[in-house]
Parts: structure tokens; sequence; C-alpha cells
């Protein structure tokens, strides 16, 4: 049994996630429905990084076993299958210990904003015309690195054995009416991402930082975070493996 990693790219608008849902047309139901007339046998995926509905993704992996064996020209075909909104950029044979979701180190994410009203960043973006404090922003943005409980920050009935995360960047850029918001960890939980967003901008709107952000933080409830920012102006923009993760012994 050889196992691959397939690394995809989307454009989540009309999907309802990432991970195979009921009755729901989600990107991991459409590549395994490509695998399946592709290779002519069921195929179960196993993903990297869960994104919610709506959320966009320049890097994702799936994991899936299989005797057959794969080559390059898997990636044509599959993409001649699947729709235009979701491409394989490769197909990578690795070794059959190898777990596309346990193994990565880090996961990084941008949240895109604009501030004037533009009908071809709609689908792309959060439209935020509202006066803002940014050095508010990039204040909270700074409180948020480290090793954090982030309970206040993640949805309610999240089925995960801790809440601790641990954020390597987390920064505002601003240009020309536009601005993003990066971020780094080695995991998130479910809605965190939004949720960071939604409260930063909420406490820089209100002329509040850091020190209201840390009572969220501390008190351990989502009820106090603002999760209502939209899943299209989020991006996965890179899932990471540690040095040399593809390029071992298979």
């Amino acid at each position: 049994m050889k196992r691959y990693f397939i690394e995809v790219s989307y454009k989540g608008t009309r999907y309802s996630g990432f991970q195979v849902q009921e009755n729901a047309l989600t990107i991991q139901s459409e590549v395994e429905k490509a695998l399946k007339i592709y290779l002519r046998e069921e195929i179960t995926l196993t993903g990297s990084s869960r994104t919610d509905s709506g959320v966009h993704a320049l890097q994702n992996f799936f994991h899936f076993d299989i005797e057959k064996e794969i080559t390059t020209r898997a990636i044509y075909n599959l993409n001649s299958i699947l729709p235009s909104d979701i491409a394989i950029r490769s197909v990578i044979l690795t070794g059959n210990t190898c777990h596309c979701r346990f193994d990565a180190i880090s996961r990084r994410y941008r949240y895109d904003i604009y501030r004037e009203k533009d009908p071809f960043l709609r689908e792309y973006a959060y439209y935020y015309p509202y006066d803002i404090n940014k050095d508010k922003l990039e204040e909270i943005a700074g409180g948020i690195l480290g090793l954090h409980d982030f309970t206040s920050f993640s949805k309610r009935n999240t089925q995960v054995k801790t809440f601790n995360c641990h954020i390597y960047q987390s920064r505002w850029e601003f240009s020309q009416g536009q601005m993003s918001y990066y971020i780094s960890g080695n995991r998130f939980l479910r809605g965190m991402v939004r949720g960071l967003v939604g409260t930063m901008l909420r406490l820089a709107r209100r002329g509040e930082g850091l020190s209201t952000y840390q009572q969220i933080l501390d008190k351990r409830d989502c009820g106090l975070a603002d999760f209502s920012v939209p899943g299209h102006g989020l991006w996965l923009e890179k899932v990471e493996y540690p040095e040399g993760y593809f390029s071992c012994e298979k």
C-alpha cells in the first residue's frame, strides 16, 4: 500500500467547508468524487487543515492510501474532472507513516479587508468602510503572539483535548484602501482566526486595545469574542511541514 499527499488550492465560495458533511457540497467530497472517477475505486481522504464555509485556500493537503502507482499525469486528469474552483497542485508519494494533519508544524492564514466599495473584491475580502484605530489593531495583534489558551476564540462544541495554541506570527499590513491580517501558528481552533479578526475590529473601532483583549482571552468565554466577520475574507495560505519532509525515503 502506498501513501500519497495531494496539494490543493480552491475558491471556497460555493462550498460548505473543507471536510465531508452530509448533504453538503465540500472540497473533500469533490476531490473524492474526482479520484473515484479517475482511479475507478472508492478513496477516503484525510485532510490537513479544515476550513469553514466560504473560506479559500492557496495551499491545503489531503492524503490517501492505494495499491496503484500514481504518476504526475494524474494532476492533469484530476483537474480535468474537478470543477474550475478547485485545483490539484501536486501529488506526492510519501512514507506510509506520513500524516498530512499530525505532521504539519504550522499553518498560515491571511484575512483580507477592503475599505472602499469594489465589486471585484466582494467574494475575496470583507468590506469594512468604518473608521478604525490602526494603532490599536497593531497593539492587539502583538499581544496574540506566543502560547495561550484561546478558548474565548473557539466556537462552541469544539471537540479538542486542549485550547492551547502557539502563535508565531500576528500582524496587520495596510495599503491604500485595503488591510490584511497575517497569522501563523502550530494549530488553530474552530473559527479562531475569524474570532480574533472580528474581536480586534470591534475593539479597535471603539478605541480599546490590548488590555480589553487580554480580559476576553483570560475569561475563556467565547460569548465575549466577535465571530461575525465572513468566511470569504479568509485565506489558508500555507501548511508547513518539517524541512526535507517530502524528500525522505519512501
